[in-house]
């Protein structure tokens, strides 16, 4: 069982669904092993992640989120995937299973990674989506600014890995910076990104799915298929016409408050 603090006694709860960023925490949980935690199913397309008992946790109204049993007893909230990530390895993760120790230059290594994830790939993949796959009318300027921006930080990445000569981002453990990592790139043909581009990032996916936890922790709260989904065209167009409808809403809902 994964070292616990002997301050407090474990009460998780994630809230989230399944998106690149909210697999990034049932997927550390999971490399955690059997750290006790129940899980929230949020309906993003039903506007969950809005409601007032939700924006009580996160005030952003985004999954993923997670509450605990704090040091002092009371539950504490968690939002921001990386934030929550730091948390669960700070709390949890005493034998460093998928940390180094604070204050090492590993650990600032890690952090790197994982803040280059949060304010680049995750970013910038992410508005590849929208106007690759959910925007209303296709722009072309919108599709190669961030298809381009997204093969960049790929092209990073894979430089990083072989010039490294390691299994994973820091070093030959998978740490947070790798799990942060997995589910964007597991998606890179949603974003229209050809994946064998980057022949040692293509390796590492693979090698990162090989683990047990990635492979459990991916199917929370529901099954994984951006895979399979990329390669079917009409499931594909389905898909992305469902979710592109309902961004819609939001958006409108979102303008009518300013």
């Amino acid at each position: 069982m994964a070292a616990v603090s002997s301050l407090k006694t474990p009460d998780i709860t994630l809230y989230t669904g399944q998106t690149p960023n909210g697999i990034k925490i049932s997927i550390t949980l999971e490399e955690l092993e059997l750290l006790p935690y129940k899980v929230h199913h949020i309906d993003v397309t039903k506007d969950t992640q809005k409601e007032p008992w939700f924006l009580e946790i996160n005030p952003n109204g985004r999954i993923p989120a997670l509450t605990d049993s704090f040091t002092d007893g009371q539950t504490i909230r968690l939002f921001e995937s990386g934030s929550i990530m730091i948390y669960l390895v700070e709390q949890y993760d005493t034998e460093h299973k998928i940390s180094y120790p604070k204050g090492s230059r590993e650990s600032y290594e890690v952090n790197n990674w994982l803040f280059f994830m949060n304010a680049g790939v995750g970013p910038m993949q992410g508005q590849a989506n929208h106007f690759f796959r959910y925007a209303p009318e296709k722009i072309p300027y919108g599709i190669s600014r961030y298809q381009n921006e997204t093969r960049r930080l790929y092209r990073t990445l894979d430089k990083h890995l072989k010039d490294a000569g390691t299994e994973y981002l820091v070093g030959n453990k998978c740490t947070i910076a790798d799990i942060a990592h997995w589910g964007w790139i597991a998606a890179a043909g949603w974003a229209g990104i050809d994946i064998d581009e980057f022949p040692t990032l293509k390796a590492w996916e693979e090698r990162m799915l090989k683990r047990p936890a990635v492979e459990k922790g991916q199917d929370v709260p529901v099954p994984h298929r951006m895979k399979e989904l990329s390669k079917d065209k009409e499931a594909a167009d389905r898909a992305a016409k469902t979710a592109s409808d309902w961004i819609q809403r939001g958006q409108k809902k979102d303008a009518e408050k300013i």
